[in-house]
C-alpha cells in the first residue's frame, strides 16, 4: 500500500462510519453502482470497500439492539462473562451473548443480541470469564436526554450494548462452563495475595494492567478533576514505555553482538513491536489499549526510518487502522483527545532540532506541557463541560512522576515476580511514591477546584483555547502576533454575555429525568425549581449531574414526598437554595415553609401564584393531593404544573385558569387518575407536557388520557421520547426539544405519547 494513501484512507473509513450510522436509504445500492463506476481505478475501488466495511460494521452493531417488542420480556440467554463488578448485595455483568432465545413462544427473535448489561440482586459467586445461562428481563438500549449530564444512551451505544436489565431468580441462573485461561486474571489474582496496600494494589492494578475498574469512585473523581485521567488509562504512555524500553534493550544487545552493524539490526524494532503488542493484550485490549497499540506501533514504524511514513502520513494511517478495526471510536472521546495531542506535538516539533542534555529535554517537556494544556483543555470541554484549571500545574509533576517513575516501577515489579525480594522491593517504592501522587492530587484541588461552565460558554471559550495553543505551537508566527491573539483570548470571558430572558419573559425546562419531575424556571435574574426529579432503587439520583456545584435557586417547590419528585432534595445539598416550599405534613428531607392557595410573588415581570393546596392541615387527602399546584403568567401566556392531584382536586383550580391554556405540565405523569375529561375541556391546553420514564411500569401517560388531549387539538410531548423540553415564554410559546425519537411520532410535531398498552394498567 502507497503511503499516500493515508488520508484518504481515514477519510474513507470515518465517511463510511457515519454513512452506516445515519443510513440513508439506498446506502448499499449507491456504493455499489459507485463501485462498478470506479472498477477499472483500484485506489477508488480500495475505498469505496473501506466505505462499505466500516458502514456494515455500525449497522451491524445497530441491528444488534433488542426490539422493542421483547422490553420486559423474560428471555433465556446463554453467553460469556466479560466484567463482573460486585457491588455488595448488587453485581453489574457484561455479557458477550452466543443464544437467546424468548422464555414463551411466538414472540420475536432476539438472536441478534450480541452483548448485555445487566444488574443481579443477591448473586452467586461469578467471575469473568464464565459461561453462563440466565433468565433476563431486558429494555433497549436507552438513557436519559438533557442539554448537560452523562448521555448513557449515546455511552451504551459506542460500547455496542444492545440491551440493559436483570437476572430474575425464575429459572435459577446456571453455570455453563468455568472461565478459560487468562494471564491477565492470574495477574490480578497475584495481585490480591501480595501484602500490598490497598491503596497500592489499586493503582498497580490500573497503571500496569489496565484494570480501571480496580479504582474508587473517589479515585476516578479526583483524576476527573485535575485533568490526569489520561494517565491512567492504558494509553500511549504505557504501551510506549514498553515498546521503548524493549527497543533500548533489544537495542544494546545488539550493539554487544554485532558492534559495527548494531544501527542495521532489524530485529529490535520487530521485538519491540512484539512486546508492545503483547502487553496491549494483557491490558484486555480494550479500545483505548488497542488505540495506544496502533499509535505505538506506528511510531515505531516512523522512528525507525526505513522507508517509513513521515509523521503526518503516520498520524493519517493510525486513525484509518483505529477506525477500521473499532468505528464506535469514532464517537468516543479519548480517540479525538489522543490524536488531538498527537497532532499538535507534531505541529509543535516537526522541523525543530532535538533537544540536547537535561536542561534541554526538561525544557522539552515543559514547552510541551504548557502547548498542550489549553489544546487538550479545549478538548475536554467540548466532551465533559468542564475544566480542569489544576491541569497545566499538576500535569508537569504527574506526567514525569507516573510515565517515568511509577509505571517503570509498576512493570519492573511484573518483570522481576520471579525473584519475590527484588519485585517486593519495587512495589513498596511504588506504594510509597502512589500515596505522593494522591497527596498532589488533593493538593491541587484544594488550590485549583474544577471549573464546570455553562452550556453557553463551552464553544467560544474552547474555541479560544484551542486558538491560543495554535498561536504559539505554529511555527513562524511573530511574537507580536502572538501577544495580541493571547491578550485577545484572554479578554474573551468580558465580553460574553449569559443568554437570559428579558424582563417579562421566561425560560422553562422540563428535565428528562426518567419516570419522575423536575422543572426549572428561570426569568430575567431568578430560579425556582418545581420538584427534585427521582431517586431510583441503586440511589442513582439525576439530578445530581445536570448543574455544576454551586448553582443559586431562589425557590425550590417540592409538591409532596413522593421519591418520584423528592428523591434529589438531598442532591442540593451542593448548591445554594434561597427557600423551599412544600405542602404541609409532608416529609421532604429540609425545613420547609408551607405552600397554600394565595401564595404569589412577582419576579423580573414573570407572576407565580400558587392554587392549591388550602391553608392549614389536609386530613384525609393523599399525599397526591396535597401537590403543590403552581401557575406561571408571563405576559399573555400560562403555564400551569399541577403535580400529582387528581381529578376531585382539579375542580377546586379550575376556573382560576384562562382558557385556553398555553402550556401544562400533564398531572401526575400523565395517569388517568389525574386530567379529567371536564378539566381538560375547559382548558383545552395548547401544548401538554408528559413528564414519563421511557418503558414504564405503570403505562404513564395512560392511552385514555392521551386521547382525551388529542380530541381538544392539544399538542402532546414526552420526555420519554423528545428528551429535556426547553420552553421560551414571551410574545408566543417556542418549545425545543432535546431529542426526537423518529418512530415515535405521528402529524410531525404533535404526536401520540401514550405509552405501549403491554408495558402497565396506566393507573
Amino acid at each position: 500500500m502507497r503511503i499516500g494513501w493515508a488520508w484518504p484512507l481515514a477519510l474513507s473509513a470515518i465517511a463510511g462510519t457515519l454513512l452506516g450510522y445515519w443510513a440513508p436509504t439506498g446506502l448499499f445500492e449507491g456504493v455499489i453502482l459507485l463501485a462498478l463506476w470506479a472498477r477499472r481505478h483500484l485506489r477508488a475501488l480500495a475505498l469505496l470497500l473501506v466505505v462499505a466495511v466500516t458502514a456494515g460494521q455500525v449497522l451491524l452493531m445497530q441491528r444488534a439492539e433488542l426490539p422493542e417488542g421483547l422490553s420486559r420480556q423474560t428471555l433465556i440467554v446463554e453467553g460469556r462473562l466479560t466484567e463482573v463488578r460486585d457491588q455488595g448485595a448488587l453485581a453489574r455483568l457484561r455479557l458477550r451473548v452466543t443464544a437467546c432465545e424468548p422464555l414463551e413462544g411466538l414472540r420475536l427473535p432476539c438472536r441478534h443480541l450480541r452483548q448485555l448489561r445487566l444488574s443481579h440482586f443477591d448473586p452467586p459467586e461469578m467471575a469473568a470469564g464464565e459461561s453462563w445461562r440466565l433468565a433476563v428481563r431486558l429494555r433497549p438500549p436507552g438513557g436519559l436526554a438533557n442539554p448537560s449530564g452523562f448521555d448513557y444512551r449515546a455511552w451504551l451505544w459506542r460500547e455496542g450494548i444492545g440491551g440493559t436489565g436483570y437476572v430474575r431468580a425464575e429459572p435459577p441462573a446456571q453455570r455453563l462452563e468455568p472461565a478459560g485461561f487468562s494471564l491477565r486474571r492470574l495477574a490480578l489474582a497475584h495481585l490480591d495475595e501480595r501484602e500490598l496496600p490497598d491503596t497500592a494494589r489499586r493503582w498497580l492494578a490500573a497503571l500496569t494492567l489496565g484494570a480501571g475498574e480496580a479504582l474508587t469512585r473517589d479515585d476516578w473523581e479526583r483524576l476527573n478533576a485535575t485533568g490526569t485521567t489520561h494517565l491512567v488509562v492504558i494509553s500511549g504512555l504505557h504501551v510506549g514505555l514498553v515498546a521503548g524500553f524493549t527497543l533500548l534493550l533489544g537495542r544494546g544487545v545488539a550493539r554487544l553482538v554485532t558492534p559495527r552493524a548494531w544501527r542495521l539490526s532489524v530485529w529490535p524494532w520487530w521485538l519491540a513491536a512484539l512486546a508492545a503488542s503483547a502487553y496491549a493484550v494483557l491490558a484486555g485490549l480494550a479500545p483505548p489499549a488497542l488505540r495506544a497499540l496502533v499509535m505505538a506501533l506506528m511510531g515505531l514504524w516512523v522512528a525507525s526510518g526505513r522507508h517509513a511514513p513521515g509523521p503526518w502520513q503516520g498520524w493519517w494511517l493510525a486513525l484509518a487502522i483505529v477506525v477500521l478495526l473499532d468505528p464506535p471510536s469514532l464517537w468516543r472521546p479519548g480517540l479525538w483527545l489522543s490524536f488531538l495531542a498527537v497532532a499538535l506535538l507534531i505541529l509543535v516539533w516537526q522541523g525543530r532540532p532535538r533537544p540536547r542534555g537535561l536542561a534541554g529535554w526538561l525544557w522539552a517537556l515543559i514547552r510541551s506541557q504548557w502547548l498542550l494544556a489549553p489544546w487538550m483543555a479545549a478538548a475536554v470541554l467540548l466532551a465533559f463541560a468542564r475544566l480542569a484549571t489544576a491541569a497545566p500545574l499538576v500535569n508537569l509533576l504527574a506526567v514525569p512522576l507516573v510515565s517515568l517513575v511509577l509505571v517503570p516501577l509498576g512493570l519492573l515489579g511484573w518483570l522481576l515476580a520471579w525473584v519475590p525480594p527484588l519485585s517486593r522491593l519495587c512495589w513498596w517504592l511504588f506504594a510509597h511514591l502512589v500515596s505522593t501522587f494522591e497527596a498532589l492530587l488533593e493538593a491541587s484541588l484544594r488550590w485549583f477546584p474544577p471549573w464546570y461552565p455553562e452550556t453557553w460558554q463551552l464553544l467560544p471559550l474552547a474555541l479560544g483555547l484551542g486558538l491560543l495553543a495554535l498561536a504559539w505551537a505554529l511555527p513562524g508566527m511573530a511574537i507580536g502576533w502572538r501577544a495580541l491573539v493571547t491578550g485577545w483570548l484572554l479578554s474573551l470571558p468580558l465580553w460574553l454575555t449569559p443568554p437570559s430572558p428579558a424582563s417579562g419573559e421566561a425560560t422553562l425546562r422540563v428535565w428528562d429525568v426518567g419516570q419522575g419531575q423536575l422543572v426549572e424556571i428561570a426569568t430575567a435574574n431568578h430560579r425556582l425549581l418545581y420538584d427534585a426529579g427521582p431517586r431510583y432503587g441503586s440511589g442513582y439520583v439525576p439530578l445530581a449531574g445536570l448543574w455544576p456545584p454551586g448553582r443559586r435557586f431562589d425557590r425550590v417547590i417540592i409538591s409532596h414526598d413522593d421519591l418520584d419528585h423528592a428523591g434529589g432534595v438531598p442532591a442540593l445539598a451542593e448548591h445554594e437554595v434561597g427557600d423551599w416550599l412544600a405542602p404541609r405534613g409532608e416529609a421532604v428531607g429540609v425545613p420547609f415553609t408551607p405552600c397554600h392557595d394565595g401564595q404569589a410573588w412577582r419576579w423580573d415581570g414573570v407572576d407565580f401564584r400558587l392554587l392549591w393546596p388550602p391553608p392549614g392541615p389536609q386530613p384525609g387527602r393523599s399525599s397526591n393531593d396535597r401537590s403543590c399546584v403552581l401557575l406561571v403568567t408571563a405576559g399573555d401566556r400560562q403555564v400551569l404544573i399541577t403535580g400529582d392531584v387528581g381529578r376531585e382536586v382539579e375542580r377546586h383550580f379550575l376556573l382560576e385558569v384562562s382558557a385556553p391554556l398555553d402550556v401544562l405540565v400533564a398531572g401526575h405523569h400523565g395517569s388517568r387518575g389525574s386530567s379529567g375529561p371536564s378539566f381538560v375541556a375547559r382548558l383545552r391546553p395548547r401544548q401538554v407536557i408528559h413528564s414519563a420514564g421511557r418503558d414504564n411500569p405503570f403505562g404513564h401517560p395512560s392511552e385514555e388520557v392521551v386521547r382525551r388531549f388529542a380530541r381538544h387539538g392539544s399538542c402532546q410531548w414526552n420526555t420519554a421520547l423528545d428528551g429535556a423540553l426547553t420552553l421560551r415564554l414571551g410574545a408566543e410559546v417556542r418549545i425545543t426539544p432535546r431529542r426526537r425519537i423518529p418512530w415515535a411520532g405521528v402529524g410531525g410535531r404533535c404526536h401520540g405519547v401514550e405509552s405501549p398498552p403491554w408495558i402497565g394498567l396506566g393507573r
